[in-house]
């Protein structure tokens, strides 16, 4: 079927994910990307039109971790007045054994992240559907996602519309993953372009005003 003239690429981040492999990649030890740049800049080098960027995060509980939760509810604020569509859920939490690393420690609380992977999933398919874009880019390294790229390619075919999806993901030779989402076309963001979409906002000492 013809590629569409204009490209309408939609960039949809999972944030941990994104900020685990850039400090696997980069050495970078706290979330310090402007994702609506880095987007923008991602979509420009492969020739795609930026539609809109979704961006996807767990929140730690304010009592159990407060500089984490102000962090995060300060940069998601600023991310909602640039436009960028964000999608949060509280961690849940629950108790680590003692074990699970291979080592005794006494067992302490921890928070996981719970249906984001789904909610991401979910967007794509419905902004599939509705011709929200012709190219999906995750953010991404988690092949959870490898089945997701066979419905965008089964509603591309009953469309018959050419639809593309992508994972873009941080590396460097100091990152040993060097594999994006199964089945999607590869995207591998350098540290020279990750550099140029640096936040210079530090939320952990609060937002600047």
């Amino acid at each position: 079927m013809p590629h569409p003239a204009l490209k309408r690429a939609a960039v949809f981040v999972d944030g941990q994910n994104l900020f685990y492999a850039a400090k696997e990649a980069f050495g970078y030890h706290y979330p310090n990307y402007d994702i609506g740049k880095l987007a923008s800049l991602v979509c420009s080098q492969q020739g795609w039109n930026h539609a809109f960027t979704s961006f996807y995060t767990g929140i730690p509980n304010r009592e159990r971790d407060p500089s984490r939760h102000d962090f995060w509810t300060a940069k998601l604020l600023l991310m909602r007045r640039q436009g960028i569509q964000v999608f949060s859920r509280p961690l849940r939490y629950s108790k680590r054994k003692p074990w699970e690393r291979g080592f005794a420690r006494p067992t302490e609380w921890v928070g996981r992240e719970k249906g984001i992977d789904t909610r991401i999933a979910l967007d794509i398919i419905r902004g599939a559907i509705e011709n929200r874009f012709d190219i999906a880019v995750i953010f991404s390294q988690d092949q959870d996602f490898e089945d997701l790229a066979g419905e965008i390619r089964y509603i591309s075919r009953k469309n018959n519309r050419w639809i593309k999806i992508a994972s873009a993901f941080p590396t460097s030779p100091a990152y040993s993953n060097r594999r994006g989402v199964n089945k999607t076309d590869w995207i591998e963001i350098t540290r020279a372009t990750y550099n140029l979409c640096l936040d210079p906002r530090d939320y952990r000492k609060g937002a600047k005003r």
